[in-house]
């Protein structure tokens, strides 16, 4: 763990300079006039002071214990510095400097050597190429960092992959009042990353909420694993940037060619539980309702509105975050009937008229909020110069604090319409005296976007996160095996038809009738065997999309048809580098078309898309991803997530396909490819659903070097 870092009793600073504007300096400046509560040292060999601290030519030379050290010395004297921190004793070091990984091979191997350095004398660095740490907490007072000002003191932990967007995110956290607990500007992540960082979170008391800002990840599956246990205790909120690809690449399988650049780490924070916001300003907002109201405990919403023009954009919004606006109960609507003019709309949403004032206000949030059937009540304030601003604003407030009092739980937010910036939020009496500040946004819409993912925080809270397991008959050592035998052979490549379908045997996939074909007298003995109607599909590990170049024939009924489909296809590879296998015939099956593939990305691991099926596929693109392992709670919610769940689910009276064979199916896959990390991609499409179960007709499986 990494409690050390923020609790440090002393501090020196490596690289000390007289010069104001040097980095060693700043952040000896900024530990001073914190002020840190312990002794803080000036590391300079050329110096007696540096300001009003004493300087030292050397870390040993101070003579007394040193428990973090801050490294702000040109790259090539680093490791000599982080080696005498390690002497003195000193738990933590923080290395500002640059030039290592982020420069090129040289300075990857001099980050490699200090990452070595430090794991075998049993320290923890943060950084290099970093802007340094803080922590709040008001026994240690810490800013060892380029912030220029202590933020509050909070319970909001903030970890920066760029240092000098992370010293602007604390600046404005600062200004919008949302106070800290800890700051890590994470640098290369050479020892000390976010996944520490999120660790440490989850056993912190004073931290309460993570907010993040990525750019990649240094060990995907240990995030997940961390994330994941942290997020069920406390909130993670996440801005992650490259979401877009600068290229493309073809695409050798319709899984490629549906997973973007993004796909993996959506996945990644969908299955651990964090919160992704789309911009700082959206972090932001999330955290302004985080750390002032309850956590919903579902997604009945009511509006409150003085026009009803904002009301309707409001209620559009939460509709379009998954939240309910339902009329209110009988009894509900009654009540509010008889506090509101005759002409009010007590629906939902809550329209009170253009003239009403505060007392109005105060009375119907009151009222609302303290409904049982309301988890979010919107609040919507339209000024048209008929009532003191402030005045309803208070009157908002005293209504949230009257029903807080009778024990209301629910969310409260507050629209100023083009108010934002001019009218302070409304503040509750709290029971303990202190003041609830009710989140106030300029734009009934904008709230929405911010409680959509707060609510699907909160649905995954009360999820069983399920288990990871290896189904029945799922023999994933002969799948192993025979991709092991084809890599040896050939080499990577597509596996041939027989050999992938061998593969989903293996696992205990259920497979159509079928055999490979090499000439027309085979193709009508199977087609005899199998019974009509039958497919022939050409057998060729260098055609990717079959039916693109008349590969496929369907519902062939007589043995003439299957001799001619045969001619036909394998004709296709004529003229051709193509290698012809032959064909497969196979028996037709029925059912709703599906798709089910696999795309092995280098740093996330095998990602599994489902979703509906068939030659439309891409057209559709309606498919749904996950990071392998696949838990059973994971496949239940990726087989209902697509769009087309409703028409698994039973369409007009159709009835519904098996869905627990999907997720039978999804879960042999995972195991499949985390057992055999030699398959690099894995198309099975289509595969048919049934009321009955799952059939896979088509395979395609491309193989590498595990590692490539």
């Amino acid at each position: 763990m990494i409690n050390g870092l923020f609790s440090p009793g002393s501090i020196a600073v490596a690289g000390a300079s007289r010069d104001r504007r040097a980095v060693g300096r700043r952040i000896l400046d900024a530990l001073v006039e914190g002020p840190f509560e312990g002794p803080v040292y000036a590391i300079n060999p050329a110096a007696t002071h540096v300001g009003s601290v004493p300087a030292h030519p050397s870390l040993s030379a101070i003579g007394k214990p040193v428990d973090l050290v801050v490294v702000a010395v040109p790259a090539k004297l680093v490791h000599e510095v982080v080696a005498e921190a390690a002497d003195v004793g000193a738990g933590h070091v923080v290395v500002v400097s640059a030039g290592f990984a982020e420069s090129g091979d040289e300075g990857r191997a001099a980050q490699d050597e200090l990452a070595a350095l430090v794991a075998e004398r049993g320290m923890r660095l943060v950084g290099p190429n970093c802007l340094g740490v803080l922590a709040t907490d008001p026994e240690v007072n810490m800013n060892a960092s380029f912030a220029p000002e202590m933020p509050p003191v909070g319970n909001f932990g903030l970890a920066s992959q760029s240092g000098a967007l992370g010293i602007a995110i604390i600046e404005l956290a600062r200004r919008l009042g949302l106070g800290l607990s800890n700051f890590v500007s994470l640098g290369n992540q050479a020892d000390i990353t976010v996944s520490d960082l999120i660790e440490f979170w989850g056993t912190d008391p004073a931290t309460g909420a993570g907010l993040l800002y990525l750019e990649s990840f240094t060990d995907p599956a240990r995030f997940r694993q961390v994330a994941t246990e942290t997020s069920r205790q406390l909130p993670l909120v996440m801005v992650k940037s490259g979401t877009t690809s600068a290229g493309s690449r073809a695409a050798s399988s319709h899984t490629a060619a549906l997973a973007g650049s993004d796909t993996a780490v959506e996945a990644l924070l969908e299955q651990s539980g964090v919160i992704r916001a789309a911009s700082l300003e959206h972090m932001f907002g999330i955290a302004r309702i985080l750390c002032s109201q309850p956590r919903p405990k579902g997604r009945r919403a009511a509006v409150v509105t003085n026009s009803g023009g904002p009301g309707v954009l409001c209620v559009d919004a939460l509709l379009r975050a998954n939240y309910s606006v339902e009329p209110l109960s009988d009894e509900a609507s009654a009540e509010l009937a008889r506090q509101l003019p005759a002409a009010a709309s007590v629906g939902n949403p809550i329209d009170m008229l253009a003239a009403a004032g505060a007392a109005a206000y105060r009375d119907v949030t009151e009222a609302v909020l303290s409904l049982d059937e309301v988890d979010v009540l919107i609040v919507i304030y339209t000024p048209i110069g008929l009532e003191d601003d402030e005045a309803v604003a208070q009157a908002i407030s005293d209504g949230v604090a009257a029903a807080r009092a009778k024990g209301a739980d629910g969310v409260v937010l507050a629209s100023v319409v083009g108010g934002e910036g001019q009218h302070s939020e409304p503040q509750a009496n709290g029971e303990a005296g202190g003041r609830e500040v009710i989140p106030t946004f300029a734009f009934p819409e904008d709230l929405a976007p911010l409680l959509g993912p707060i609510g699907d925080y909160c649905d995954w809270l009360a999820r069983d996160l399920g288990r990871v397991g290896e189904p029945e008959g799922c023999d994933t050592e002969e799948a192993l095996r025979i991709v092991t035998e084809a890599l040896s052979q050939r080499g990577e490549g597509w596996l041939t038809v027989a050999e992938a379908r061998a593969v989903l045997d293996a696992v205990g996939i259920n497979l159509n009738a079928g055999r490979v074909v090499v000439s027309a007298a085979e193709a009508r003995a199977a087609a005899d065997g199998i019974g009509y109607p039958v497919a022939v599909t050409v057998a060729s590990t260098g055609i990717v999309h079959k039916s693109d170049v008349g590969g496929v024939h369907l519902n062939l009924a007589t043995a003439d048809e299957v001799a001619k489909a045969y001619q036909a296809v394998s004709s296709l590879t004529e003229g051709t580098d193509a290698r012809l296998d032959g064909a497969l015939v196979g028996a037709m099956e029925d059912g709703i078309e599906l798709f089910l593939g696999v795309d092995r990305d280098a740093s996330f691991g095998p990602l599994i898309g489902f979703g509906l099926g068939g030659t439309s596929v891409e057209v559709l693109d309606d498919v749904a991803f996950r990071l392998a392992p696949l838990t059973d709670r994971d496949a239940h919610d990726q087989v209902r997530s697509i769009r087309g769940w409703k028409l698994l689910a039973g369409h007009r009276g159709a009835p519904p396909v098996d869905a627990e064979a999907i997720e039978d199916l999804l879960a042999r896959i995972s195991a499949l490819v985390v057992a055999v990390d030699g398959i690099a991609e894995l198309d099975i499409n289509p595969f048919f659903a049934r009321p009955d179960g799952v059939v896979a007709t088509d395979v395609r499986i491309l193989i590498k070097e595990p590692g490539r």
